[in-house]
């Protein structure tokens, strides 16, 4: 017959273990700071499909506005992040008045001609374009000022080269992560494309200032031009109206048989391999908003990536939204912080098998 003191010890050990099993869910919901973001240990992945599973009511939320953007100006970003095994996971939401996806489209005219709708002046278009989101990672804490101003220190509207201005870090070695999903050309496959940021400035031999794309080993996308870019190259199988992308898969040379107005997708679009095609996302438009699923491994080796490695540190991000916009985003003002709850420890799990040693005798 068992003691009365081998029960209690059972009942202390069980209630031991139930404290120390959810200590990381408690610690979450009573600490989570207006700018912080906590990826909660789960033992069952999410499934990547653009629609939030159960999974993702053990996650808490981060809200917050992105303003000062182009067309509908501002948006309200919902975030939540959970981790298991070697990656973590993002479900990303925000409000978005219109899906925009006719990014660059071909319209044959009335005189047989073929003609590229884009308006406004170049690498500006607010009009035929897509919907875009992106991320920024201050890669090592390495960014002068990121953790307090958060894209602001890596920002420099005003001057010249481009329309919103150039994106680089203020000093050598200073670099960032960035996630930028582009609904047409890395949404149609998937995909976010991976990129980074360093302190490159602005010339006519470096039109992009210190954005740059990680290396990749094939895939991506181009423009759908003929040789001397009158009219487009290849066509969708289906023909006409058929989307405003091609599969590189899917292409076919360009022969003409349209009437006027009929539409081909000004871009071709393929699949990233390499450094830069490691951020699968799968993402879907309902009802006045965008919802995005998407993961990566927690640590990449990649030198051009944040790394994950130590998950009692906080990284710090800041966020972007284009509505139908080339440049002109809306974007997070100051940083957000992710930090990572505690995975189920040894002490849990030596304590219930000492529980069930004890209810065993």
């Amino acid at each position: 017959m068992r003691s009365k003191y081998s029960l209690l010890a059972i009942l202390l050990l069980a209630g031991l273990a139930a404290l120390v099993g959810t200590t990381s869910n408690l610690v979450s919901a009573n600490t989570q700071q207006s700018n912080e973001l906590t990826s909660q240990y789960v033992t069952t992945p999410p499934v990547l499909d653009g629609t939030a599973d159960a999974v993702w009511d053990e996650a808490q939320a981060l809200s917050f506005p992105v303003v000062g953007g182009a067309n509908a100006g501002s948006h309200q970003v919902t975030l939540k992040s959970v981790y298991s095994g070697d990656q973590v996971y993002f479900l990303v939401s925000w409000n978005d008045p219109t899906e925009s996806l006719r990014r660059f489209p071909w319209v044959k005219q009335e005189d047989g001609t073929w003609k590229r709708l884009v308006d406004g002046p170049s690498g500006d278009d607010n009009v035929f374009y897509e919907d875009k989101m992106a991320f920024i990672w201050n890669i090592d804490n390495s960014i002068t000022g990121f953790n307090q101003a958060g894209c602001f220190a890596t920002c420099h509207a005003g001057e010249a080269g481009k329309p919103y201005g150039n994106k680089y870090t203020a000093n050598p070695g200073e670099m960032g992560d960035i996630w930028h999903w582009k609904s047409v050309r890395t949404g149609s496959v998937n995909q976010i494309d991976d990129q980074y940021v360093d302190d490159m400035r602005y010339s006519s031999d470096t039109p992009e200032a210190g954005r740059h794309s990680d290396p990749k080993t094939s895939g991506g996308y181009t423009d759908n031009y003929n040789a001397d870019k009158t009219a487009p190259g290849f066509m969708d199988p289906n023909g006409a109206n058929a989307g405003y992308w091609i599969l590189d898969s899917e292409k076919k040379e360009f022969v003409d048989t349209f009437k006027a107005g009929d539409e081909i997708a000004g871009i071709v679009v393929a699949p990233l391999a390499g450094d830069r095609g490691d951020l699968p996302a799968m993402a879907q438009y309902s009802n006045g908003a965008w919802t995005m699923e998407l993961s990566r491994k927690l640590v990449t080796g990649s030198d051009k990536d944040v790394q994950f490695s130590d998950l009692s540190q906080a990284y710090y991000f800041g966020v972007a939204v284009f509505d139908n916009a080339q440049v002109r985003h809306s974007f997070e003002t100051g940083a957000s912080a992710l930090k990572f709850s505690q995975r189920p420890t040894a002490v849990a799990q030596s304590s219930w098998g000492e529980v069930k040693q004890l209810v065993s005798k």
